[in-house]
Order: C-alpha cells, then structure tokens, then sequence
C-alpha cells in the first residue's frame, strides 16, 4: 500500500476514457488499496486510477472513515432519475477548488467487485452524486465540465492564480 502523486488539473490523462478492466488479480487489489490510502491522504471521498494516471476503469469512494468503504471495477450507470440535486464538489486533482454541481438525485448502477463478480445497485443521495462523479471522471470528463461557462471560467481563473504558488 503506498501514496501515489495525483495528477493535478488540466493533466491531458484526466481527459482521456479509462480502459475496461479484465484482469481481476492482485494487482487489483493492491492498485484498489493504494487509491485508498491516496485519497485518504489528498484528504478525499472519492478517488479514481485516473486521478493517479492509471488507465483503468477503478474507483474507490468512502464518504466518511465510519462509512462503507466502495470499490467500484468498470461502474456505469443504468438509469438515472429525472429530479435532480444539488451539491458542492471537487477534486483531489483540483485542491481548494469546488462549486455546486446538479446531478440526478438517484441512480442505478452497475459495477464489478475484485474478484470480478457483476452487481447492479442503487444510490441516492450524496452517494450517488459521487459515484457519477466519478464514473463521469472514468469517462473522462471532469467534474468542471458540468458547470456553466460563467462558474468554469471564473474557477478556472482562481485556479491559474492558485496553482501558480
């Protein structure tokens, strides 16, 4: 288990769809607990093989340390609600930078576990909020692309001025 580097906002990898997984092995397993700990240290509650520049469709979210921890190998979305829901996000690739972002309030998602067992399950609430956000970054669309262009651009400048420290 180790702390990886995060790649950091506009990282040409953070753009880029990440490649289904098909090996499930301990090479897996140990990629899934090194996210673990990268995400714990960033601090974060969700974290992608994208975000350490591994092109691997993988992500690991726990909302709090008393929370379930989830593991989520090749996650797409079913189905999504029509009413939507509000909330404030970020990324451990963009630190310091958030906004609220609109997202359907429930979804219906597939996913495979480490050992490559196929499940389908719901979510709702923040849960599901991050896990589209997430499956979004897997898909290579980061999280600043679901905000209008005035609130884009104007994080975008606060974040020129950040990063430059």
């Amino acid at each position: 288990m180790a702390v990886r580097t995060i790649l950091r906002y506009p990282d040409p990898l953070l753009s880029r769809p990440c490649a289904r997984v098909s090996s499930f092995d301990a090479q897996l397993k140990n990629l899934c607990d090194d996210l673990l700990d990268t995400m714990r240290a960033a601090p974060g509650v969700g974290i992608t093989a994208a975000h350490i520049g591994v092109d691997q469709r993988v992500s690991v979210i726990q909302l709090a340390p008393d929370q379930p921890l989830y593991i989520h190998i090749n996650p797409e979305i079913v189905s999504a609600s029509g009413d939507l829901q509000r909330f404030t996000e970020g990324s451990v690739s963009m630190p310091g930078m958030t906004d609220d972002v609109e997202r359907p309030s429930r979804i219906e998602f597939r996913y495979q576990d480490l050992e490559g067992q196929i499940f389908t399950d719901h979510a709702e609430g923040f849960l599901a909020t991050c896990i589209q956000h997430e499956i979004d970054q897997l898909d290579g669309i980061f999280w600043i692309r679901k905000l209008s262009r005035l609130k884009r651009d104007r994080l975008l400048k606060k974040w020129e001025k950040h990063s430059v420290r």
